[in-house]
């Protein structure tokens, strides 16, 4: 194993810095996926488990989706909450039972809710999902064969966790897959540079938001040649 005295905020600009040249690259139809960007984890002040990494993070998202809208691209949201009881959380929230718990973001709290910042399209797909995977028994498979993307964009939180694990099946099932740096969020910078450094290096292109954004803005001018849903 390697030892390095870098931190990992340090490791993973170099390594972006080093792979300039080296990228998945984009597709020619991107699907925006959200991953819980919701105020059990938006909320900081009021919600002692949410977090905040860059301050224009859901600004920034909004720009995106908008982006998205103008080149009729879809846009997808989740959010994580359980039912009353919290069984359907499985293990994933059997480690403690306390009003802040996982398995205690109830279906319909405000815990659960989307950001009171995010700005919602009509046509929008908004998701509940229970396990960490934006794809783990939700629509979001059959969605992107049925509209045709081949690239993944991912914002949300966590960095760690569910924008991670959305990452890996992305790549995982065939899909180009870029997280937008400035769009991703953790509880600990630490947490957060090391697995941008790893998605980075294995699954993904991390880009600084400026890049995705023109990525959004050349498709809005040459939106008549995006493929369109069906076969």
């Amino acid at each position: 194993m390697e030892i390095s005295n870098e931190t990992p905020r340090q490791l993973f600009h170099k390594l972006r810095e080093t792979t300039r040249d080296r990228r998945y690259g984009a597709g020619r139809k991107p699907m925006l996926v959200n991953v819980d960007l919701q105020c059990a984890y938006s909320q900081e002040g009021k919600y002692v488990t949410a977090y905040e990494t860059d301050p224009r993070q859901i600004e920034y998202v909004n720009e995106l989706a908008g982006l998205a809208r103008k080149a009729d691209l879809p846009v997808y949201w989740t959010y994580v909450a359980f039912r009353e009881d919290g069984l359907d959380c499985g293990p994933f929230g059997s480690r403690d039972n306390t009003p802040d718990s996982l398995q205690n973001i109830k279906r319909g709290s405000s815990r659960a809710a989307l950001d009171p910042r995010i700005v919602l399209g009509a046509d929008d797909h908004v998701i509940n999902k229970l396990m960490p995977s934006a794809f783990f028994e939700t629509n979001l498979q059959s969605l992107m064969v049925w509209t045709r993307c081949d690239t993944l964009v991912v914002t949300g939180g966590s960095t760690s966790g569910c924008v991670r694990a959305t990452v890996v099946d992305g790549l995982s099932r065939g899909y180009r897959v870029i997280v937008p740096e400035e769009c991703v969020a953790d509880l600990h910078e630490s947490p957060h540079f090391a697995n941008l450094y790893d998605m980075h290096k294995k699954y993904a292109d991390v880009l600084p938001v400026a890049d995705v954004l023109e990525y959004y803005r050349r498709l809005v001018a040459d939106k008549d040649s995006i493929p369109r849903t069906g076969a």
